[in-house]
């Protein structure tokens, strides 16, 4: 019998829309066999919010929702193999994310759970996880990691190339044309978050589909100002962001500032205006001469904010990464797949130049079948 060939990769971002399960090979060459979204119930993403902020019995908290993340991923892992026809013997390993619920690189920490104990005591898989701490523990940001899968599978020898993730969070890689040139990436703000959350607080639904209710408000440009005031923005990468920073709180205490009673879809106008612009405003600051730039991640089916980022890069070919054969919905647990094969090949996934580490790393911890 020939080793298994396929992995799975697990994917739950901070947008809590759904877990995003992929079914993969890389050898010999790169194909996507299968992908599957599964379902988040709503009491799950109302608990694994609270637990993003600071409150009261948190380790009770933490330790449930750890192990209720982890039956869910199995059960994941299992309506993928159902879908595809796979059975559990063909796959090498499960590469599984996790939910972040506090990112604090500066404090040297970053926390996943989804217990991957779970994972693979329900599929009888072996489950890679954890990916994020040894690239801190190495003095780095832990994030982003998945400039390293962009390299491995979007890299041009003829053209400068930019991957923009339009998820919770929005962050890009660059891509360079110059082999020796290093591969750069970064957080770069909020992309969906803020929209999600404005949208939901006005009972209009959980996100902005194509970005039509932000299309009918105007931007309001003090607002804009202000919330461009935040010192992420103005930090200098390497850098990460997550709910820490940007969340339903900060943007109410921003709102505060404003006397003038605001229409909600002048705002939600504006919370895209500000995805567009600190996304494009960073893509500009690699000084490259029209370079292609691929979306990938839920807003990148956001077309009003398509349309802004176009806007603002007028002079450069945007599309999504469904021109570079990958559909954009599944580039991210795409790239825990990789990251469970390169662990389990013991060869590291990490990049320095990106998350400031001290030097490239092994990443993932191994929970053997």
């Amino acid at each position: 019998m020939t080793d298994p060939e396929f992995y799975i990769g697990l994917m739950s971002g901070t947008s809590l829309d759904s877990i995003d399960a992929v079914l993969v090979r890389f050898t010999p060459s790169f194909e996507l066999c299968s992908a599957y979204s599964h379902p988040l119930p709503s009491e799950l993403r109302h608990q694994i919010t609270q637990l993003t902020q600071p409150g009261n019995d948190e380790i009770e908290q933490l330790g449930r929702l750890d192990i209720a993340l982890g039956e869910i991923f199995a059960d994941a892992t299992l309506c993928l193999l159902q879908q595809a026809g796979v059975s559990t013997d063909a796959i090498k390993a499960i590469g599984s994310h996790g939910q972040t619920v506090r990112h604090r690189p500066g404090a040297g920490f970053s926390l996943q759970i989804g217990d991957p104990n779970t994972i693979t005591e329900r599929t009888g898989i072996t489950t890679v996880a954890d990916f994020r701490r040894r690239d801190l523990a190495a003095g780095g940001q832990g994030a982003p990691l998945v400039p390293a899968f962009h390299e491995a599978l979007f890299r041009s020898p003829i053209a400068d190339r930019m991957i923009a993730n339009l998820g919770g969070m929005a962050n890009i890689t660059l891509l360079p044309a110059d082999p020796v040139s290093p591969v750069l990436g970064y957080d770069t703000g909020p992309a969906n978050v803020l929209m999600d959350g404005w949208i939901e607080h006005n009972q209009l639904g959980c996100y902005d589909r194509d970005g039509a209710w932000a299309a009918t408000g105007t931007v309001d440009t003090k607002l804009l100002n202000a919330l461009l005031a935040h010192p992420f923005f103005h930090a200098a990468p390497p850098k990460s962001t997550g709910r820490e920073d940007f969340n339903p709180n900060w943007l109410n205490i921003m709102l505060a500032q404003f006397h003038h009673e605001q229409a909600p879809e002048n705002i939600q106008a504006t919370l895209l205006e500000l995805t567009a612009i600190t996304l494009c405003d960073a893509i500009r600051s690699q000084l490259l001469i029209q370079p292609e730039v691929y979306l990938c991640g839920g807003g990148s089916h956001n077309s009003r904010l398509v349309e802004r980022i176009r806007a603002r890069l007028s002079d450069c070919r945007v599309d999504s990464t469904t021109a570079l054969g990958l559909d954009p919905d599944w580039v991210e647990a795409t790239a825990f797949a990789w990251f469970a094969m390169r662990t389990l090949q013991q060869q590291t996934s990490s990049l320095p130049e990106v998350t400031g580490a001290k030097g490239p790393r092994i990443l993932g911890t191994i929970c053997p079948a």
